[in-house]
């Protein structure tokens, strides 16, 4: 058995930089068309020129594989419509993280205050740039994302022409804010598709099944399953894939980063045939995410799965992917 999939779209992506762009970075372009690429370096991605400079190293790891970095910027409330015009051409989307919430975000927003926002967001709905959004609050780490919905709802209603992405949602009250707004959509991974927080802690702790947000409950997982296997047209992959060496996943302090891409669509389409509904593969993993992002352009591509075990090796350099020397069902031609 064989799956197609045209021009496959990860809209959610961490590559880091230096020598870890230079191992993961490949591991993407393989396999997909094009990325989301996220802005949290240090220092974040913020301005035109290192935009476009962070774009061109991405570019130079990736060969000749037909593969497009979709960049965005680090949000701030300072960025006028000038500005933003003036770098339009290089910029897909807006990253927004509440300040310290996850990794490398200390920079990120302390409020959510409508008129401090109101200059850039504003330019962004005119521009159309969607806003990308990690939906947590500070409260209790399982509640966080859900505490968030308010504010979403908050955006959505005063900003009725913007285009907001809630980032890798892990519950279900976030699925059920997804047909309350029109303006409001949603990526999800393959990981809180597949996990709760029972495998990351309910018996020896799994440090490379943790992430931010963290998996949730068996119920949040099956409201996930729902939208994604049905095909629903506001959500669509991101794997939030993010890669950690080995050392700092396994230690005091553990990361937050499940590494996922060079897994991602062979477990996907696993997923999607055992719940005998693959013709929506194509809807979740390219087809939604064209409608919803309508200013990109995707380079042609064609990925063949083969129903053919594969072995995930137990590092990709220094990274550990998920489900590390396991076999799964699915390999790319």
């Amino acid at each position: 058995m064989t799956i197609t999939l045209n021009n496959p779209l990860d809209m959610h992506l961490h590559l880091r930089d230096e020598d870890m762009l230079k191992t993961v970075g490949p591991l993407s372009s393989e396999s997909f068309s094009a990325a989301i690429i996220m802005p949290n370096l240090v220092p974040p991605v913020a301005t035109k020129e290192a935009l476009i400079a962070y774009k061109e190293r991405i570019n130079s790891v990736c060969g000749s594989d037909t593969f497009t970095p979709y960049m965005t910027l680090f949000f701030k409330p300072t960025y006028t419509k000038e500005f933003l015009e003036s770098i339009r051409d290089e910029l897909t989307a807006i990253k927004l993280y509440p300040a310290g919430i996850t990794t490398n975000s200390e920079g990120g927003l302390s409020g959510f205050d409508v008129d401090e926002l109101r200059m850039t967001l504003d330019a962004m709905s005119e521009l159309e740039i969607p806003l990308c959004i990690h939906g947590e609050t500070n409260g209790f780490v399982m509640d966080r994302e859900a505490e968030f919905v308010s504010i979403y709802e908050m955006l959505a209603t005063n900003f009725p022409k913007l285009t907001i992405i809630m980032e890798h949602i892990t519950t279900k009250e976030s699925v059920a804010a997804l047909d309350k707004f029109e303006n409001l959509y949603a990526t999800i991974t393959l990981h809180h598709l597949l996990i709760t927080l029972d495998d990351v802690a309910g018996g020896m702790l799994q440090p490379h099944l943790f992430c931010k947000p963290i998996a949730k409950r068996p119920e949040d997982r099956e409201a996930l399953r729902k939208v994604a296997l049905e095909g629903h047209p506001k959500v669509m992959f991101g794997s939030d894939s993010a890669p950690h060496p080995q050392h700092a996943k396994e230690a005091c302090g553990c990361a937050a980063g499940v590494f996922t891409a060079p897994i991602a669509l062979q477990v996907l389409a696993e997923l999607f045939e055992e719940h005998s509904t693959v013709e929506k593969l194509q809807d979740f993993i390219s087809n939604n995410a064209q409608k919803i992002y309508k200013n990109i352009e995707v380079p042609n591509k064609v990925i063949t799965l083969e129903k053919k075990p594969f072995t995930i090796p137990a590092k990709y350099g220094e990274v550990v992917p998920m489900f590390a020397g396991e076999v799964i069902a699915y390999s790319i031609v």
